[in-house]
């Protein structure tokens, strides 16, 4: 059984007759005539299927039921009033924002995160590590506000800006020397694997100008590990069991430095990175607080 809507209009016409307990101060309250005030109460109270006042002359008296749409109707006028004010002030340092990113750019930013917590403890950043076909698709669903990924979508879909770069490195055992590497050199210590690992290797060969890599598929390197959590993909590598491929801050998270060696290419090998949200999707206040930390890191505004 389908329940019909209380027409605010009769609410509001009810509440006012009740506070001024008149029906031509009503009308003179709400720019009404008197007849138009007796026609909202009686449509009000066909909708509700009981009489809500008994009239007695000039005077009338609330029956239980109006005493009830009367106390119903008075909260929904203040959860109004509430939800306007609310609307109608967006405040910079409260809410919820989602950011998605790779799980090396995650290392770095969690702990400003953190920092911007404790700054402002009503703002609460939700940050996810994932690849970017994922972090794309929960954009568009709108399960992640923003993400920073590596590669170019659709922009009719989303709005993209490119604003920062990461170093890609290739990172191998401390006691590899690479003054005297050959075209072997990868394949004889094996790749240490992990979900981005195809990708920035692929992005390494095809940049970086080193002859004797030029020649070199992936498929022909043995894989001597795998591990899908960013910050433990270097310990077998200084454990000298193999090498990988991470972006900088990655590696300048990792606290056994001394245990690894940077390759040093004839060319830098660049990523370049992109802010994603979905298309034409406003963005509030609280965003633009993040937008600053973001910034402090990237040297470059997000939004």
């Amino acid at each position: 059984m389908m329940v019909a809507m209380l027409n605010p209009n009769w609410l509001k016409t009810f509440i006012t007759l009740i506070d001024t307990g008149h029906f031509t101060k009503t009308a003179e309250k709400l720019l009404m005539t008197q007849p138009g005030v007796s026609q909202h109460i009686s449509k009000l109270e066909i909708s509700c299927g009981y009489p809500l006042i008994l009239r007695e002359k000039k005077s009338f008296e609330l029956t239980e039921q109006g005493r009830l749409v009367y106390q119903y109707a008075v909260e929904l006028a203040i959860n109004e009033h509430v939800l306007l004010e609310q609307l109608a002030f967006d405040d910079p340092f409260s809410g919820y924002c989602t950011l998605a990113c790779s799980g090396a750019l995650a290392l770095v930013l969690y702990p400003k995160l953190l920092d911007l917590q404790i700054k402002h403890s009503q703002l609460v950043v939700k940050l996810k590590s994932a690849p970017n076909y994922q972090i794309l698709k929960e954009i568009q669903t709108g399960i992640v506000d923003f993400g920073i990924i590596t590669d170019v979508p659709n922009h009719s879909l989303f709005d993209v800006h490119e604003f920062g770069q990461e170093q890609l490195c290739l990172v191998l055992p401390a006691n590899v020397e690479t003054d005297s590497y050959g075209e072997n050199l990868l394949t004889e210590l094996g790749l240490i694997d992990h979900p981005d690992a195809a990708h920035w290797l692929s992005l390494y060969f095809a940049q970086n100008q080193e002859s004797d890599f030029t020649h070199l598929s992936i498929k022909e390197i043995p894989v001597t590990g795998y591990v899908n959590q960013t910050s433990q993909i270097l310990l077998p590598v200084a454990m000298g069991l193999g090498f990988t491929v991470l972006p900088k801050s990655a590696v300048d998270f990792f606290q056994d430095s001394q245990k690894l060696k940077i390759f040093n290419p004839k060319k830098p090998v660049i990523e370049t990175l992109y802010i994603v949200k979905k298309r034409n999707r406003p963005m509030p206040a609280r965003f633009e607080t993040l937008n600053l930390t973001l910034q402090e890191h990237f040297d470059c505004p997000i939004f």
